[in-house]
């Protein structure tokens, strides 16, 4: 079992940036796949990023190009580099992580309890 915690949210305008970062508890952080989502107030959680055991990483349409996943295993960490932030961005992000190799295009098994991000015009 992993537990998370999230950080790095916050106000900021439009156009700016902020980077958000996942601790996950555990001796075997390297060996999971970790992703980000968020939810919006009043829709359906939405997957944003996914960076798998060896790297690999997806993007959704909607940040690709504006947000970099990235990992450090020897900080049992996972960061969301998020840029050119819109106000659409504005959600609580969560993280997540599932010891399979490749869980998508389903959800991961543990999750964060968030951190709220709010992008203004």
């Amino acid at each position: 079992q992993v537990q998370l915690v999230e950080s790095g949210g916050g106000l900021v305008q439009a156009g700016g940036s902020l980077r958000l970062s996942c601790a996950a508890s555990g001796r075997t952080f390297s060996s999971y796949s970790m992703g980000w989502f968020r939810q919006a107030p009043g829709k359906e959680r939405e997957f944003v990023a996914a960076i798998m055991w060896n790297v690999d990483s997806y993007y959704a349409d909607s940040v690709k190009g504006r947000f970099t996943i990235s990992r450090e295993n020897a900080k049992n960490k996972v960061y969301l580099q998020m840029n050119s932030l819109k106000p659409e961005d504005t959600a609580v992000y969560y993280c997540a992580a599932d010891p399979r190799s490749n869980w998508l295009p389903n959800r991961p098994e543990y999750w964060g309890q968030g951190t709220q991000v709010t992008v203004s015009s």
